[in-house]
């Protein structure tokens, strides 16, 4: 309900941004020039994907072994929000393509 048509993003990264589950940065040369609209994109959908991620933490395996492989190398919060852009991604096909989520596929 909050996406409309799924046809109106052409990619999933741009479905992840509507989404707000990417970072808004400027970088040139390895160092923050500024920052984006970071209240771009839809507050509801952030959020669903967010517990999505907190679910799948507990529930699931794969998504399990992803967040502590991410956590290893940042912060916890930070690892919490790759799995969030990584679920989105894979709602994104899955509304695409018209096929069920597929676990294999997502943490492949």
């Amino acid at each position: 309900m909050e996406t409309g048509t799924i046809e109106r993003f052409a990619s999933a990264g741009n479905f992840a941004s509507y989404a707000r589950c990417v970072d808004s940065q400027r970088m040139s040369n390895g160092k923050k020039k500024g920052e984006g609209n970071t209240k771009n994109g839809n507050p509801y959908l952030s959020w669903a994907f967010m517990e999505a991620a907190n679910f799948a933490m507990r529930f699931s395996t794969e998504a399990k072994r992803f967040y502590e492989r991410k956590k290893a190398k940042s912060n916890p919060i930070l690892a919490r929000k790759a799995l969030a852009h990584k679920l989105a991604r894979a709602c994104f096909h899955m509304l695409k393509e018209q096929k069920p989520f597929d676990v294999s596929r997502c943490f492949a």
